[in-house]
C-alpha cells in the first residue's frame, strides 16, 4: 500500500505547513511523508493526518496496484 497524503492533502488546498499544525506532527515529518520519504507511518499519525484532512484514515491509502495501472 502506498500512503496518498499529499494527493489527499493537495485535493483540500491545505499546505504541509497547515497539515502539520492542523494534526501536532512536525513540519519536516509532514514533508518527508508528503514526499515520500517515509513510507510507513504509525497508525497513530494516520489518525492524527485523517482528522486533519477531515477524512478517513483508508482514504490515505492507495492500492499500489491500482497506481501501476
Amino acid at each position: 500500500m502506498v500512503v496518498k497524503v499529499r494527493e489527499v492533502r493537495q485535493q483540500r488546498g491545505i499546505t504541509t505547513y497547515e497539515l502539520a499544525k492542523r494534526s501536532g506532527l512536525a513540519q519536516s515529518f509532514v514533508w518527508k511523508l508528503d514526499h515520500g520519504k517515509i513510507k510507513s507511518p504509525s497508525i497513530n499519525t494516520l489518525t492524527k493526518l485523517a482528522k486533519a484532512l477531515d477524512c478517513s484514515v483508508d482514504d490515505l491509502y492507495e492500492e499500489e496496484e491500482a497506481k501501476r495501472a
